[in-house]
């Protein structure tokens, strides 16, 4: 793992990529239909993502293991969204439309997965927690989180790190 100041790449999946199992927590959507628990490590932290998706649901996002997860309620009420490589199914209310997790697997964090909607976690303050963030509008996964939010519109040469696909030409 490398680490600078202002980003951390990974380049395998690591202990940390689906977190340790550590507290018990509830959520549910807005309307209280869909309801699930999930365990979370003690020392939570969330990540945001520019893509589209991720940007028009306004997502604070934590990746837990499947068995961390259970829907206690609203199977019925569930309606799934796939997109793009189909490596997640979102599940939404049908009732109030919040998404509250997403299922896939990615073998570069460790396989099968959940993805926690953290802000519909009902005890987590997400405003607190420390944030990584993606650059999935320009498909840089490779580069990893970094403190900073990734630029939406222009990606930097200097930050762009797909090895199959060359940084997009600058607009100066």
């Amino acid at each position: 793992m490398t680490t600078t100041t202002t980003e951390t790449k990974t380049s395998e999946p690591s202990d940390e990529t689906l977190a340790p199992i550590g507290r018990t927590h509830l959520g549910s959507c807005h309307c209280g239909a869909v309801r699930f628990q999930v365990q979370l490590p003690e020392r939570l932290g969330g990540t945001r993502c520019n893509c589209t998706i991720c940007l028009k649901t306004n997502i604070t996002g934590a990746i837990a293991r499947p068995e961390a997860f259970e829907l206690l309620a609203g199977k019925e009420n569930l309606s799934r969204y796939e997109w793009g490589g189909k490596t997640a199914q979102r599940y939404f209310c049908k009732t109030c439309g919040i998404h509250c997790f997403a299922r896939g697997y990615l073998a570069e964090v460790g396989g099968d997965y959940v993805a926690i909607n953290l802000n519909a976690v009902d005890d987590i303050e997400v405003d607190q927690l420390p944030l990584g963030y993606w650059d999935g509008r320009h498909n840089n996964w490779y580069a990893g989180t970094r403190a900073t939010p990734w630029p939406i519109f222009s990606s930097p040469a200097a930050a762009w790190s797909d090895p199959v696909r060359p940084a997009p030409a600058s607009k100066a």
